[in-house]
């Protein structure tokens, strides 16, 4: 048997959350003068977070990433519509569950590793990366994968599926999860929940709600919120008495990757929230939330410094080093800066609707 979901709208994205969303978005027929882009939706989803570890059982040795944990639920929720996680260590169950949205003419978005998706081609493992399956055929035994990093349809077989869909790779084992969305026939307007995201974003990074996208454990060091970015400045300043010049190298390498090449739309996600921001500033008039654009870009800027002085490819490790851990030093103040440009914009936007 062959079934797939078409016409499925898609286009490359920045992070394969937001990217997926607004695939889905567009495909459901919904957005405010036209499908939204993808900035929009990471903003609208309340998804800033920062989250940082440092631990010697991880391959590479740190692990940075700049969002929570529940955008693909947060934002079908707060655009009114339902959102709810499935999740089994049965592989036929799972497959069940694609299989009958693809049924129903409906996406599927899941988990997939990213080591384990053939496509890809990379090493690294990752196993909370979002991509939607839109068909499947039997006798091929290929399912039809659409991925933010691809700009084409992705003919993924079934044992590969399979694999991705069943790994215990960092951060957490896939599980077979399936994300069963329900989007709403209308959307709301963009003021009302654009306050309540960018309220989220900002109560995440003050460490009163919201979830990390790495799972509890034994890790060394690990904090979130404002504290990782404090902790983040102190840490990497002691790198090169943690690891040897070959490894160290490699932990640059890796952060510059975390910061920009690793699904994160540039900038650790700043970037994404920045571009997002400037919409709404623009569809509201609202001035806080334009501020609000400007301090997500510098907070961009900030990141993508750190990762820029990493990976330089005519300085030394130590040199590489030590240019990051100084450009580093201007991130707590940065992301501080950030989360009262959020409070700030939730607060106006949340005023002029009240008057």
């Amino acid at each position: 048997m062959t079934k797939r979901v078409t016409p499925y709208p898609h286009q490359i994205g920045g992070h394969c959350g937001s990217g997926a969303l607004r695939d889905l978005l567009h495909w459901a027929g919904l957005g405010w003068d036209g499908p939204p882009s993808e900035g929009l939706v990471f903003a609208l989803g309340g998804a800033l977070g920062l989250s940082y570890t440092r631990a010697d059982e991880l391959l590479p040795p740190i692990y940075l990433v700049g969002r929570g944990g529940d955008l693909e639920l947060d934002l079908p929720r707060r655009l009114g519509g339902t959102a709810s996680m499935q999740a089994t260590d049965d592989p036929e169950l799972g497959w069940e569950w694609v299989r009958q949205r693809i049924d129903r003419d409906e996406p599927a978005m899941v988990w997939g590793d990213i080591s384990e998706l053939p496509y890809l081609r990379v090493k690294l493992q990752m196993s909370r990366h979002d991509i939607v399956v839109i068909g499947y055929d039997d006798e091929r035994e290929i399912a039809y994968v659409v991925d933010n990093d691809r700009e084409d349809v992705q003919e993924v077989p079934y044992a590969d599926l399979a694999r991705a869909r069943s790994s215990k790779a960092f951060p957490v084992p896939t599980r077979h999860t399936l994300y069963d969305i329900a989007w709403p026939d209308e959307l709301p307007s963009i003021p009302a929940i654009a306050a309540e995201a960018f309220a989220q974003s900002a109560a995440t990074m003050r460490g009163s709600s919201g979830g990390s996208v790495i799972a509890p454990g034994g890790s060394a060091i690990e904090a979130t919120g404002l504290d990782a970015a404090d902790l983040f400045a102190r840490d990497i300043t002691t790198w090169p008495e943690h690891f040897g010049e070959d490894a160290l190298h490699g932990v640059l390498l890796g952060l510059g990757a975390f910061v920009e090449k690793a699904g994160t739309g540039g900038g650790l996600f700043r970037l994404l929230l920045a571009k997002g921001s400037a919409e709404i500033a623009k569809q509201t008039g609202d001035a806080a939330v334009g501020r609000l654009a400007a301090a997500s870009q510098n907070c961009a800027a900030a990141w993508s410094e750190v990762a820029r002085a990493a990976v330089s490819k005519v300085d030394s490790v130590a040199r590489r080093s030590a240019g990051a851990a100084a450009a580093a030093q201007s991130l707590p103040t940065a992301e501080m800066e950030l989360v009262e440009a959020l409070e700030a914009a939730a607060a106006s936007l949340n005023a002029v609707g009240v008057s």
